[in-house]
C-alpha cells in the first residue's frame, strides 16, 4: 500500500496522488509531482487530511526528512529508507552478476524497462482520460435532465461543469487532442462534450478571458438545449425533411435562447445558443446573421458543431473520417466559417485528427490517437505491428522520429483485415485533452517504431 503524509508535510517535488474525482480539483491530473508551493496550497483547500505519494516518483530528499514523513525507519510505513534514495544492500554476488552480463543483455533489460514503463504510463493516461470524460458526461446529462423543471440549478451546475473543465486546461503547457475509445454513453451527450471541449481548446489558442472562456464552455455544452423541445425524429436534418419538418428543426434554436433565458445564462453564452448555427457569408439561420455580426465564441462553436456532425452523423453510414471532414470544411465549406477561426481550428485539429486511420511512410497502417498543435503532421499514432499484441502495443510519437511520417489518409474499410482488427476504428470518434510532458525518446517507443 502506498505511504500516505499528511497536509503538512507535503513538499516540492513529492509525487502524489488525489483519490478524489476530476471534478474535485483544479490540477490537469490526479497523480502528479509537486511542483510549486502554489500547488501544495491548492491541495491543502481540496478537504483531505492525507493524501498518498510515491516515493520511488518523488526527487530524493534528506534522510531526515524522509523518516519523519513515512514514520521513520521503525514507523508505521517502513519506507524511510527507500523514501530518501538510499539504495538497498546488494545481495551477494550482486556485482560479480552484472560484470558477466554482455552490453546486449543489459541493453535488453533496459528497453524492456523502458516500454513496460512506458505502457503503464499510458494505459494510466488513457484510463484518466475516460474517466475523466465519463464523469463529464454524468455531470452534462444531469444539469439537461434538470433545464425544464429547474432551469436555474441546470445552468449553476452547467457552470460548474465549464469550470471543471477550465481547471484542467490551467498552466502554460501544451494541450494534446487525445481520441478516446469509449463512449460517453447518448449521442447528444457525446456531442456536447466534443463541440464543450474543442471549443475551449480553440478559445485557449484565442486567449480568451476568464469569463469569455466561462461563456464559451456553457454556450457550447447546451447549444443544442432547444432540442429537449421537439421531436426525436425532428432533432437532426434529414435530406428528405418537408419544408414545414425543416422549419421544426430549425425552430430548436429559437426554443434554445428561450430556455437560456429561463436558466439565467449569461449574455455571452446566450448568443452561442443563438448563433450557432449562423454562417460568416450570411447562409446560416435563423438570422442569416454575417461574420461580423457574430461573437468569436459563436464563430467557433458553429465550426466545431459542424465537424462532429460530419464525422459524427446520426447514421454511420454517412459518416465521414476526421481528416475527410477537415479536408470538407476546408475544399467546400471556407466562405461559411470566419477565416481566422477556421484555419486555428485545422492547426488545432491537425491535418490528421485524431480517430484518422494512415499508411506510414514504411507502409505500415496505424490509427491517430493524440495531436499536438504545434506539430500537427507529426501526431502520434497507435501502429499496427502483427509482432506485438494489440494490449501491449505503444503509441508512437512521431515528433521523435524525424524519419517516419504520415504518407496518406485511409477510409477504415480499405484497411486489410489483420489491421482493422488491430486498430480497431469506432463508429464514432469522441475527444478529450491532456497536457503534454516534454519528453526525450525512449529507447522502446524507438525500437517500436523502427521494427518493420
Amino acid at each position: 500500500m502506498s505511504p500516505t503524509v499528511t497536509m503538512h508535510e507535503l513538499r516540492i517535488g513529492m509525487f502524489v496522488h488525489l483519490d478524489l474525482g476530476w471534478m474535485s480539483h483544479p490540477f490537469p491530473l490526479s497523480s502528479f509531482r509537486i511542483a510549486s508551493e502554489d500547488q501544495i496550497a491548492t491541495i491543502r483547500t481540496l478537504g483531505l487530511t492525507k493524501v498518498r505519494w510515491a516515493p520511488e516518483k518523488s526527487d530524493a530528499f534528506e534522510a531526515a526528512d524522509a523518516e519523519r514523513w513515512v514514520g521513520g525507519a521503525g514507523g508505521p510505513d517502513g519506507q524511510a529508507a527507500q523514501a530518501a534514495g538510499a539504495p538497498e544492500p546488494a545481495p551477494a554476488g550482486t556485482a560479480a552478476q552484472t560484470l558477466e552480463e554482455t552490453q546486449e543483455q543489459l541493453l535488453a533489460k533496459t528497453q524492456a524497462q523502458s516500454r513496460r514503463d512506458e505502457l503503464a504510463g499510458q494505459r494510466a493516461a488513457a484510463q484518466l482520460a475516460e474517466k475523466q470524460y465519463g464523469e463529464a458526461g454524468r455531470a452534462w446529462r444531469t444539469a439537461s435532465d434538470m433545464v425544464a423543471s429547474k432551469p436555474e440549478q441546470a445552468r449553476r451546475d452547467t457552470e460548474a461543469l465549464t469550470q471543471a473543465l477550465l481547471d484542467k486546461m490551467m498552466g502554460d503547457g501544451e494541450m494534446c487532442v487525445r481520441l478516446l475509445t469509449s463512449q460517453a454513453g447518448d449521442r447528444s451527450t457525446a456531442h456536447a462534450l466534443n463541440v464543450a471541449v474543442i471549443s475551449l481548446l480553440m478559445g485557449r489558442t484565442f486567449g480568451m478571458s476568464a469569463d469569455e472562456m466561462q461563456d464559451l464552455g456553457v454556450g457550447a455544452l447546451m447549444h443544442d438545449v432547444g432540442k429537449l423541445d421537439i421531436a426525436e425524429r425532428l432533432r437532426h436534418p434529414d435530406e428528405q425533411f418537408s419544408a414545414a419538418e425543416l422549419n421544426a428543426y430549425r425552430e430548436h434554436v429559437a426554443l434554445g435562447v428561450s430556455h437560456g433565458r429561463r436558466m439565467g445564462m449569461a449574455p455571452g453564452a446566450l448568443l452561442v445558443v443563438a448563433q450557432h448555427h449562423e454562417n460568416a457569408d450570411g447562409s446560416g439561420f435563423p438570422m442569416k446573421l454575417g461574420s461580423e455580426r457574430m461573437t468569436m465564441a459563436a464563430r467557433i462553436v458553429s465550426i466545431v458543431n459542424r465537424y462532429d456532425k460530419l464525422c459524427n452523423p446520426p447514421v454511420l453510414a454517412r459518416a465521414l473520417t476526421p481528416h475527410e471532414s477537415l479536408s470538407m470544411l476546408f475544399s467546400q465549406s471556407r466562405n461559411k466559417y470566419d477565416t481566422t477561426v477556421l484555419n486555428a481550428f485545422i492547426r488545432m485539429m491537425g491535418v490528421y485528427p485524431a480517430g484518422s486511420v494512415v499508411q506510414l511512410t514504411d507502409d505500415r497502417h496505424a490509427m491517430v490517437v493524440g495531436v499536438n498543435s504545434s506539430r500537427p503532421l507529426k501526431p502520434r499514432v497507435l501502429v499496427h505491428d502483427p509482432l506485438v499484441p494489440r494490449e501491449e502495443a505503444l503509441v508512437v510519437n512521431l515528433d521523435l522520429l524525424p524519419d517516419l511520417g504520415i504518407r496518406r489518409s485511409l477510409q477504415p474499410a480499405r484497411l486489410p483485415a489483420a489491421a482493422l482488427e488491430y486498430l480497431a476504428p469506432r463508429p464514432r470518434v469522441s475527444y478529450f485533452f491532456e497536457q503534454l510532458q516534454s519528453v526525450e525518446p525512449r529507447a522502446a517507443e524507438l525500437a517500436l517504431a523502427c521494427n518493420g
